[in-house]
């Protein structure tokens, strides 16, 4: 059976939030394109700050002032104090952050109060400042809505609002701001619809709409948007499907819809603007297939991105002819057949095609590997989850050095992973798991001196596990379950500083464990190392994993009682001890370990009552201490009231308990309840024994002489001092009455009858 161990590995979110870096380089590039020509304009119409008078309420525009009051006022923190300038002893067009124009009567023409730990809301008052040209309150705290009264600034070019808590929609009338260039809301929380009325703004070139909770579907009417050149609607809640009309934006070079409830299929016109750069539609439910000419179509194609949708059908031919294409991403969708050839795509730095139907099963299937050669500048290659089948290329080791991310798990690959592994030194994630490679480990792996998660598990990989891992030293997590691998784990592996997970499950290790693996106190997430030949005990180096989550060395061949310090991993959760040979009692500093939900330590020879802390263990889930020796009453709190969650067959001498356990009823305890001691037990046992024996101890007294009766009553006097109370018990076996007979019997025949006697007295 396979491993169930699947930890998310820190590359789990890689195909989402990497998708758009080349995305954000564009968008930068056209947004400090406009800012800067916004900038230059009013900059040159902006005059020296030493040419305004010291009090401007006299010589200023008052209307401004006003304005530009009311918006500190609406400002309740300030940290950085920037607003203290704003007062009577400085022109206002002095304060900071304010830029006035000389030709309009010293009029603000731009307010720059961006990424200033600014908290507060925006004033309505912003709707006075009718010379206005760019606002900028980005990177702030600014919360509310966004006042209506900003449709006022006919002026405006540039609104960059993103990064605070605003809410509430997105004014309509913002649509009378009509040479506004840029609009960005990026990273608020606004709602509802996208206002149709935006598509009045002819001279728009960026709307930026990201990571709000925007409805319903993109307008329609946004093909009227002439001037648009990056459109960006990423995570939201928009539905719908993108509409025909936006094929007749000729500018566009970005769009981003990604990460929404998108549906239908793609306009085919989409696909003849030819001034894309980027395309990203990742995460929705787009359906329908790629076109045969789509590089054709896009012929300045740096980033594609359709992941997780329902496309489906081949990948493009024409792709081979993207000679600009950087990253290219078509992850979980279901796209079958062949990976076209690559070899022009020299700029390629990200290639995603995992969790598709793609391959024959067949030697070949990875030609395009051997083509990424020539991509040197390759960052990222995944083809997990595939049909790819056919042995790994000899020449994965050629590819580029600056790889950093190699994934081609759950394929149908077979024959050895290839020597060479090793020359690609700035490798970071190495991921092989669930295909059916045989051979050995290769040694040269040891050179990824960058590796910080290698998955080899779930393979057919045989041979001893390589010292050389141990130089992984940046190591975060390691996965060589379900193999066949043998011999005993390398003290190397305790080199892990940095390890968090380490899973070694379902191999044919044999040997103790060495205590440097327990001595890993970097371990938090899971340590698994079960279903082995282990042999040994637990080492008290156990107690350093302070911050571990999941401990398993189930099934092996360990023994010994265990150690008192596994009470210090007080952030266990889960502890798997079974089918082992641990004996002894369970330490009473497993009390410690209050976190702990699932807990077993079936098929072992653990003996003594049943720790009364179980019960006090508040989130346990899943108890099973069956066939074991426990004795005694079975507690009847905490976790012992729910049967089904609870195991504790196999424990002969088990009694009490709930009724679903079915245990016999427990005998009272007498002497807790006013019953015979065991002293008196001894009594009575050697009372019942002298009653035997009497006659016999009769006649003996009766032939014994006076006088040696008295030199032995004095002999026999100082012996007994050294028969002790422990001594009888353990010659009587518990005080058995048949037991006591036959000890009574051998003491007499060794003349220490009397020594019993004089105890009795």
């Amino acid at each position: 059976m396979k491993s169930t161990y699947h930890i998310h590995s820190p590359l789990v979110n890689i195909p989402i939030n990497q998708q758009f870096e080349m995305g954000v380089l564009v968008v930068k590039l056209i947004l400090l394109h406009s800012l800067f020509t916004a900038t230059f304009i009013l900059c040159s119409s902006s005059m020296h700050l030493n040419h305004y008078p010291l009090t401007g309420r006299l010589q200023g525009n008052e209307t401004d002032w006003l304005a530009l009051l009311a918006i500190k006022a609406q400002i309740q923190h300030d940290p950085n104090k920037v607003t203290s300038s704003w007062n009577d002893s400085l022109h206002f067009c002095m304060w900071h952050g304010v830029t006035c124009s000389r030709r309009h009567r010293q009029r603000v023409t731009k307010l720059e109060l961006g990424s200033l730990a600014l908290v507060g809301s925006i004033s309505p008052h912003i709707g006075n400042l009718s010379f206005l040209r760019g606002l900028n309150l980005k990177n702030n705290s600014f919360t509310h809505q966004i006042p209506p009264q900003i449709g006022n600034l006919h002026r405006l070019q540039v609104l960059a609002l993103n990064n605070n808590s605003l809410n509430g929609t997105i004014p309509a009338n913002i649509s009378n701001c009509f040479k506004l260039t840029i609009l960005i809301l990026i990273r608020n929380n606004l709602v509802g619809k996208i206002p149709p009325q935006l598509s009045s703004l002819s001279k728009l070139q960026v709307l930026s709409l990201q990571w709000n909770n925007l409805t319903r579907e993109i307008p329609a009417s946004f093909g009227n948007l002439s001037s648009l050149e990056a459109f960006a609607v990423t995570s939201n809640n928009l539905e719908g499907s993108i509409p025909s009309s936006l094929c007749q934006l000729k500018k566009l070079t970005f769009f981003a819809s990604d990460v929404n409830r998108l549906s239908g299929i793609i306009p085919s016109c989409i696909y003849n603007l030819s001034g894309i750069v980027q395309f990203v539609v990742s995460v929705n439910q787009i359906q329908g297939t790629l076109p045969s000419n789509l590089s054709n179509g896009f012929p300045n194609l740096q980033l594609f991105s359709i992941a997780e949708n329902q496309f489906t059908g081949p990948i493009p031919w024409s792709i081979s002819n993207a000679i600009n294409l950087v990253s290219f991403h078509c992850a979980r969708n279901k796209l079958t057949g062949h990976v076209p050839n690559i070899q022009n795509l020299h700029n390629l730095r990200i290639f995603f095609v995992d969790d598709n139907n793609l391959g024959s099963g067949k030697q070949g299937d990875l030609s395009f590997v051997s083509e990424l050669i020539n991509a040197t500048l390759l960052t990222r290659l995944v083809f997990s989850h595939n049909n790819f089948g056919g042995t790994l290329p000899k020449s994965v080791s050629n590819l580029s050095t600056n790889l950093d991310t190699l994934w081609f798990s759950g394929n149908q690959l077979h024959g050895s992973i290839p020597v060479g592994l090793g020359n690609l030194v700035n490798l970071q994630i190495l991921v092989t798991e669930e295909n059916s490679f045989t051979g050995t480990i290769p040694t040269d792996i040891g050179r990824l001196s960058s590796l910080k998660a290698l998955y080899l598990n779930n393979n057919q990989l045989s041979g001893r596990i390589p010292t050389s891992l141990g130089n992984l030293t940046l190591l975060t997590i390691l996965y060589l379950q379900e193999n066949n691998l043998e011999g005993s784990i390398p003290s190397s592996l305790g080199k892990y500083h940095w390890l968090l997970e380490l899973v070694l499950s379902g191999n044919n290790l044999n040997g103790t464990i060495p205590p440097q693996v327990f001595g890993l106190s970097s371990l938090s997430t899971i340590l698994a190392l079960d279903r082995n030949n282990l042999t040994g005990s637990l080492p008290m180096e156990i107690g350093e994993l302070k911050n571990l989550g999941v401990l398993n060395v189930s099934n092996n061949f360990l023994s010994g009682e265990l150690p008192n310090s596994l009470g210090n991993c007080e952030s266990l959760e889960a502890l798997h001890l079974q089918g082992n040979s641990f004996n002894g009692l369970i330490p009473s500093s497993m009390k410690e370990l209050r976190g702990i939900r699932d807990l077993d330590i079936s098929r072992n020879n653990f003996s003594g009552e049943i720790p009364q802390f179980f019960e006090r263990f508040g989130n346990m889930e899943n108890l099973n201490i069956s066939f074991n020796q426990f004795w005694g009453a079975l507690p009847t709190g905490g976790i012992f009231k729910n049967a089904s969650a609870t195991s504790v067959t196999g424990n002969a001498r088990l009694c009490g308990g709930i009724a679903n356990f079915r245990l016999p009823v427990c005998k009272s305890n007498k002497s807790k309840g006013g019953g015979l001691s065991r002293r008196m037990k001894l009594m009575i046992s050697l009372v019942s024994g002298f009653t035997l024996l009497g006659l016999a101890v009769v006649l003996s007294l009766f032939f014994l002489g006076k006088k040696r009766k008295e030199s032995e009553l004095s002999t026999m006097g100082k012996s007994m001092l050294q028969l002790s109370y422990a001594t009888i018990l353990k010659a009587t076996d518990g005080f058995s009455s048949i037991k006591l007979v036959w000890v009574l019997l051998d003491l007499y025949t060794k003349e220490y009858l009397l020594k019993i006697a004089l105890l009795l007295l």
